[in-house]
């Protein structure tokens, strides 16, 4: 075909259809083989963070080993389970039949991580693809070229290169990439690249997860404990310079709580990183030079109320704090995915959630109240992918938890068993008896009121507990 990736793709459809992916066996193996690459390549991984994007140890450790391993560990204690046929309800007609759902693999699946976090939204729907049984193609970003070094010549050593191929390419490369025919498409990035990849995998009827992000608000109402607030939402903000897409990306709250917080914000970002942030080793740096100027023009909206310090050679931004920031303003029309809070004020919990509303619908809504009844109203009230009361980032630490977008912010879901059943599909399979002819002949023509009837007698669903009125 011309494409530089056809037989790639050709190859691994090969080796999917020998059936090789499909035992539970298989799949053990190569996702313990995976679990090996992050044990001991773990220091190689680290050491590719520090250098991409200066990545404190803690932080790169948590995010990218710990909650992959426990990803990993919760398919490995439970694949077993997943992958049973799970029995249906049968109607009177197929009482001795077998009404059960196959989880089957999709077949050769393409996976495509975002720059900004280039190894958990790598590896776990990789996890999760080669639980489900399929093949999988992973093009990690171009972005950080250590870490895509690591994942294009060490990964490959550990799986079976039959079935699982990593590709590294620039943006051009990946178009060619999706010009293939893939089976399913995972893809974690922005909603210009998602529209990007939906156009594609249009072309093939392919089905498609799409991770987008989006402006996730943060509202504080006028009844918390100010000190917990700052410090849980400066985490959130400020973790991996806030390149994660579940950062809390703006604060709503009252002109009275914006007056408490800022000192309190102040307070948290020298407590976490000293005076001088620049020179904490707890503290990111942007990931590359495009992404640098993209959040420094941002600064430019509003007011510095904290931080604002930049330094061009390092990629380095300091944790800032924006006040008098309008809804028109640069910061306010996009993901920020860098370390800079803009806080907009409000008159009242019903003001904020109008705001939200307005919006396009977020990754995540974070709510902070003391008050029950505020965060239940914001949870009841709003839609967003997912939800976090009184913490910020928290909620994606679950794998009990389904993680994923909603409109703008994405399509579909994954994390434990979610990323499983994503990767698999839910055949719906009948296997009937060849006993009672006479029965099942009912259905055949000529047909007559009596034939009628009985076949609606046998297979007719009531509603139960309606109560009729007389």
């Amino acid at each position: 075909s011309g494409n530089p990736y056809a037989g790639l793709v050709s190859s691994l459809r090969a080796a999917w259809l020998t059936g090789k992916t499909r035992p539970v066996e298989y799949r053990v193996a190569q996702l313990e083989a995976l679990g090996r690459f992050l044990d001991e390549k773990k220091q190689d991984i680290l050491d590719a963070l520090a250098s991409d994007m200066h990545e404190p140890s803690f932080e790169a450790e948590y995010s990218n080993i710990v909650l992959c391993k426990n990803e990993l560990n919760d398919t490995l204690n439970k694949l077993d389970t997943w992958m049973k046929d799970e029995h249906v309800e049968k109607n009177l007609v197929t009482q001795l039949d077998a009404a059960f759902i196959r989880k089957d693999p999709y077949g050769v699946v393409l996976v495509i991580p975002p720059w900004h976090c280039p190894i958990l939204p790598a590896l776990v729907p990789l996890i999760g693809a080669i639980a489900a049984g399929n093949c999988v193609i992973l093009k990690p970003s171009e972005a950080t070229k250590n870490i895509r070094t690591l994942m294009a010549e060490v990964l490959p050593s550990y799986l079976d290169q039959d079935c699982y191929a990593v590709v590294s390419t620039d943006e051009e490369g990946t178009i060619k990439l999706l010009e293939n025919k893939f089976d399913y498409i995972f893809f974690t990035g922005s909603p210009a690249m998602g529209r990007i990849i939906m156009t594609a995998a249009a072309k093939h009827l392919t089905p498609v997860t799409l991770e987008l992000g989006g402006k996730n608000p943060c509202y504080v109402s006028d009844d918390c404990e100010v000190h917990i607030v700052a410090r849980r939402v400066a985490w959130g903000r400020f973790f991996h310079a806030g390149q994660t897409c579940v950062a809390p990306d703006y604060v709503l709250c009252s002109a009275e709580m914006q007056e408490k917080l800022l000192p309190a914000l102040r307070e948290a970002i020298a407590e976490f990183y000293g005076p001088d942030p620049k020179v904490s080793p707890d503290f990111a740096r942007i990931v590359e030079d495009k992404q640098f100027h993209r959040i420094q023009a941002l600064l430019g909206s509003g007011c510095v109320a904290i931080g604002g310090q930049e330094d061009e050679q390092e990629r380095y931004i300091a944790p800032t704090v924006l006040v008098d920031v309008e809804s028109s303003h640069p910061i306010m029309q996009d993901v920020i995915l860098g370390p800079i809070l803009p806080i907009i004020t409000v008159r009242s919990v019903d003001e904020a959630i109008d705001f939200i509303n307005a919006r396009e619908r977020p990754l995540v809504v974070y709510v902070f109240s003391s008050d029950k009844k505020v965060v239940n109203q914001v949870l009841e009230r709003t839609s967003s992918g997912g939800f976090c009361g009184n913490d910020t980032l928290m909620h994606m630490t679950l794998t009990s938890l389904p993680f994923g977008g909603i409109g703008e912010s994405g399509l579909g879901r994954y994390h434990g068993q979610f990323t499983f059943e994503t990767f698999s599909h839910q055949r719906g399979c009948l296997q009937r008896t060849t006993a009672l002819e006479p029965i099942n002949a009912l259905r055949y023509p000529p047909y007559n009121p009596h034939k009628t009837g009985l076949v609606r007698l046998a297979t007719e669903l009531k509603r139960q507990g309606a109560c009729t009125l007389l």
